[in-house]
């Protein structure tokens, strides 16, 4: 009879060890591909910003500076290698980015062009696609993160190679500060 209680004892152990690895393996790649998804959008991000860079320095030529800095840090985040660079990085671009359309304020007849309004709008869309993606992302890691954590989850992470993911956050104050708006 205590034959048969270990065995159940070991059975339910083993079973629970199964279900843990297969579930986390399955949220792992759920993190990935959250990422992909995220890095799809921001690629095309990237893709847009020679064009906007091109259409503003017809209207702009002496705003340089800005152009530059558009561009490093565009080449920056590209290059990132890890997740948590490129996410470092991110906040440099959207900075950047920023700063483009405050010159472009400057210059109505930019403002009027039909290719920036359009590079604009697309851009627009663009953004609303990753921060929608970023939002698919984080929840995901955070599914990880807690299975991984949580007891007894944490004593079989560490074995079978299980790390904590890093959540997409917002990476400077600049960017964490109240949007004013004036008219």
């Amino acid at each position: 009879m205590v034959i048969y209680i270990i065995l159940g004892i070991a059975a339910l152990v083993g079973l629970y060890v199964l279900t843990f690895y297969n579930g986390s393996i399955k949220l792992r790649n759920g993190v990935e591909e959250a990422f992909a998804t995220m890095d799809v959008y921001m690629k095309k991000r990237y893709d847009l910003i020679p064009n906007l860079v091109e259409t503003v320095k017809g209207y702009a030529s002496h705003e340089k500076e800005t152009l530059q800095a558009l561009t490093d840090a565009r080449s920056r985040t590209i290059q990132a290698t890890s997740a948590e660079e490129r996410f470092s990085q991110e906040a440099g671009l959207q900075s950047a980015l920023k700063s483009l359309f405050a010159v472009a304020e400057n210059y109505p007849d930019l403002k009027a062009n039909q290719n920036f309004l359009a590079l604009q709008q697309e851009l627009s869309g663009v953004e609303s696609e990753i921060a929608s993606s970023r939002k698919y992302y984080n929840a995901v890691v955070k599914l990880f993160n807690t299975r991984i954590q949580v007891f007894p989850g944490n004593m079989l992470a560490g074995p079978f190679g299980f790390t904590k993911q890093p959540m997409f956050e917002v990476g400077s104050e600049e960017e964490r500060a109240n949007v004013s708006v004036s008219f």
